[in-house]
């Protein structure tokens, strides 16, 4: 079987983790900029200063946890810290070059965030930086030059700071008319050059991760229930816009999502599974499907939480929900109510290691049955047109003497994974847009700020301290990727054993 012939086949990255360019072109600083290298063990950290008294120091960024600031810090860029973002892998001088070679692999479309403090760099700036706004010119430019449909991310962890530092980040309802200004600016400026827009990227990691989701420091019940709110109006002003600019623009949500497996039969456990993906579905229940849901609405009254709201938010959500839904699966998340004695495993989620599973270096594991879950569950709730835009593995790749990058477990899992994503369409009907698979091009992780975590096609020279040439080079699973884009999807084959037979 194979996939519509207009299907977007391509590749994903987000600025903060690529781009680079961080003092240059006018851009601000966002709080992706004040993030500090961690490790699978250890923690990102945001680095902060007491202006009053010259003080300085971090604090853990807060997956899944509180974050303390002393009283009077402020997000600050450090003198002598290391912050992965500021260079990246640096597409900002390479865009060319990268762009070529996504062309050479048949990518029909190319997903980027655009770094919104490049184009504001305050973010309530009265004008936008020109510079910025050329920059993006130039990379749109290169993608039409090949024939790749961008697909572009308007927030990506990419909060300006300044909008942290003087409003508390997203909890704050001006942000709403700054992040349309912003979207406005650009739409404007890249008409017919950009079709498709995301407005936030897994915005229910809100709930995980607050200052990456939304620039709060302090992520109460409270806040993050702010920040949700203040940026699911804004998406849907966002979709009123797009839709008065022109008819052809379509916005989308993004949407971090995994299949959950009960470990046990036990009803408790079914609760579990139940209760832990409404945590996630809640935010896709309000964006896409336009309202809030009953069970959201019952929590919020048992923790006491009330919203800055008004009629015409719900009015706007109700008329103005994302056109299609977008979201990133890379397994599945095994929960139990009985913890003692097994292991922990997955992404994002708190789960327990699933014994049917495969898992990489950093728990990771390898699901063949996700992505039609993922598809299916998404279809039937909301019957919009999906579109899978994060997918992928992060592993440790090691150069041969001879420059070759053989990623054979890459390959696998994304074998795999297009298998479980060809029977979901051609199986079980659902209307599937495109498949971007996450990091084509070597980056820095976002939970970790390494650069040993790999996901991409190529590989670029660059280590977790920010050594390295910066030089790219072709992986194995480059060549896959390229046989099987060519054959619409069909052709889930091994690679020869002669790597540039692939070419052929």
């Amino acid at each position: 079987m194979t996939f519509k012939q207009d299907f977007l086949w391509g590749g994903a990255t987000a600025a903060n983790q690529y781009e680079g360019g961080f003092s240059e072109g006018g851009k601000g600083v966002n709080t992706s900029d004040v993030l500090t290298t961690g490790a699978h063990t250890k923690p990102r950290q945001i680095t902060w200063v007491i202006p009053e008294t010259g003080e300085t120091g971090s604090t853990g960024m807060g997956f899944g946890s509180e974050m303390f600031f002393p009283e009077g810090a402020i997000p600050s860029v450090l003198e002598g810290e290391y912050y992965p973002s500021h260079l990246a892998t640096d597409f900002y001088h390479h865009y060319k070059e990268d762009i070529a070679l996504m062309a050479e692999m048949g990518f029909k479309t190319f997903r980027m965030s655009m770094n919104w403090a490049r184009i504001f760099p305050n973010g309530d700036d009265e004008a936008p930086n020109e510079a910025g706004l050329d920059f993006y010119d130039g990379v749109f430019d290169e993608c039409k030059k090949y024939g790749i449909e961008p697909l572009v991310t308007l927030s990506h962890y990419e909060t300006p700071l300044h909008l942290t530092i003087q409003y508390g980040g997203w909890i704050n309802r001006k942000l709403i008319d700054f992040f349309a200004k912003y979207v406005e600016t650009v739409m404007n400026r890249y008409l017919g050059k950009v079709k498709y827009w995301l407005t936030f990227n897994e915005i229910n990691c809100m709930e995980f991760a607050p200052f990456m989701a939304g620039g709060i420091l302090n992520p109460s019940p409270q806040n993050k229930a702010q920040g949700a709110h203040n940026q699911f109006v804004a998406s849907a002003k966002v979709v009123k816009l797009a839709h008065e600019i022109a008819e052809e623009i379509q916005v989308g949500q993004m949407l971090a999502y995994q299949p959950l497996y009960a470990n046990t039969c036990d009803p408790a456990d079914q609760l579990l599974v139940m209760e832990s993906s409404q945590v996630s579905l809640f935010y896709s229940d309000v964006q896409t499907g336009g309202k809030y849901p009953a069970y959201q609405l019952k929590k919020y009254e048992r923790e006491g939480i009330v919203l800055e709201d008004s009629s015409e938010d719900y009015e706007l959500l109700e008329k103005y929900p994302a056109d299609f839904l977008s979201f990133s699966c890379y397994g599945s998340t095994t929960v139990t109510t009985h913890k003692d004695d097994l292991e922990g495993g997955g992404n994002l989620f708190n789960g327990v290691t699933n014994p049917y599973l495969e898992t990489n270096a950093w728990g990771w594991a390898t699901d063949p049955a996700c992505l039609r879950l993922a598809l299916n569950t998404l279809y039937d709730r909301y019957h919009k047109p999906l579109w899978i835009v994060e997918n992928g593995i992060g592993w440790d790749d090691k150069v041969e003497a001879d420059g070759s990058i053989h990623d054979d477990y890459r390959i696998e899992y994304l074998r795999k994974n297009i298998q479980s994503m060809d029977d979901a369409v051609n199986i079980d009907g659902v209307d599937l847009m495109g498949y971007t698979m996450w990091g084509c091009i070597d980056l820095v992780s976002a939970g970790t700020g390494e650069m040993k975590k790999r996901y991409g096609f190529v590989y670029v020279d660059r280590n977790d301290i920010g050594e390295g040439s910066l030089k790219r080079s072709k992986k194995d699973s480059f060549y896959w990727y390229k046989k099987m884009i060519a054959s619409k999807g069909a052709d889930l084959s091994e690679l020869p054993k002669d790597v540039a037979a692939a070419v052929n």
